[in-house]
């Protein structure tokens, strides 16, 4: 078990990249987190907000075959997961707090299930952080693949902001809890993953993710959200930072996730309505704040991030 806790700081290497990258398309098992859809939202979000030092350093760290656009990997680490080589990788997609606790404290609730400290989705955008921040400075621990380090921090940072990430832990982030919605079977987690991003779809955008991204991209820009953008990328020290954005998802989790929820319940028209605009407003703001991390690890400049460990202590 040694070897597997450890991997989270040294087994990153890059052998056989672009080859182990091809395969993991073919036959892999999806894992639960944001859909597909918003993952690839989040990304698409963080490289329209890139400056061009970021910019230029994403493309170089991306491989050549998906032509510098970010998103097409956004979802790699829902789908190696479950192999072998990255099977250490799991628990670093959610947190497990106390049920009914609604609060996040990094010391009590960020490690696994062997109690391994870090080891939860707000370790791992830290990590990944501190990893991609000696690419900028040119003392890249040969330990440490650049390219997978972007990926999984920007996979992570979509997770950080999905509210049933940051759930309880006897129902698995609401895994467990199983329901309908509408008409057919699903389950809590799910229903936040992706059960209202495709009714959205489905409702309002004629099944077309690029039309609810302008949407989404538009409310920021100069709609409901437009005041808010300053308060959302401001991030001095990565530790405190992920510390806020994981209480904001148990907090959304408790009030409007589980909120009138249990096993065998049917969500419909109610749920869908009052609870889309949280979903759409946190695929929003991972996506800002991944481009605000992006942007000051890469950036010219010695402006950074600090990291206090013993924040949330």
């Amino acid at each position: 078990m040694m070897g597997r806790h450890r991997s989270l700081w040294v087994s990153l290497v890059s052998f056989g990249f672009v080859l182990f990258f091809s395969s993991t398309f073919i036959g892999v098992p999806s894992a639960l987190g944001w859909s597909k859809e918003g993952h690839v939202m989040t990304c698409q979000i963080a490289q329209a907000l890139l400056e061009p030092e970021a910019s230029e350093a994403v493309n170089r760290l991306l491989p050549d075959y998906v032509k510098g656009n970010l998103s097409a990997l956004c979802v790699w680490p829902d789908q190696i997961r479950h192999g072998y080589k990255y099977r250490w990788t799991s628990p670093l997609h959610f947190i497990d707090t106390p049920d009914n606790a609604c609060s996040f404290q990094y010391s009590r609730d960020c490690h696994d299930s062997h109690g391994v400290e870090d080891m939860c989705v707000a370790g791992a955008v830290k990590n990944f952080t501190s990893q991609l921040k000696q690419y900028r400075e040119g003392t890249s621990d040969q330990r440490y693949n650049m390219t997978e380090a972007l990926l999984f921090l920007s996979h992570f940072m979509g997770d950080i902001h999905q509210p049933m990430h940051v759930g309880f832990t006897t129902d698995e982030g609401g895994n467990t809890i199983e329901l309908r919605w509408f008409r057919h079977k699903s389950n809590l987690h799910h229903v936040w993953d992706r059960e209202i991003i495709l009714s959205a779809l489905a409702d309002y955008y004629d099944k077309d993710v690029s039309l609810l991204l302008q949407d989404i991209q538009r409310n920021y820009t100069y709609g409901i959200w437009v005041d808010d953008i300053s308060s959302w990328k401001h991030c001095n020290d990565i530790s405190q930072c992920v510390n806020d954005w994981a209480k904001e998802s148990i907090q959304i989790a408790c009030k409007w996730g589980y909120e009138g929820v249990k096993s065998g319940t049917t969500l419909a028209d109610y749920y869908f309505d009052s609870r889309m605009p949280f979903v759409m407003k946190r695929i929003a703001q991972g996506g800002i704040r991944l481009a605000m991390v992006l942007n000051k690890v890469f950036a010219a400049s010695e402006e950074g991030f600090t990291y206090n460990n013993n924040v949330g202590r």
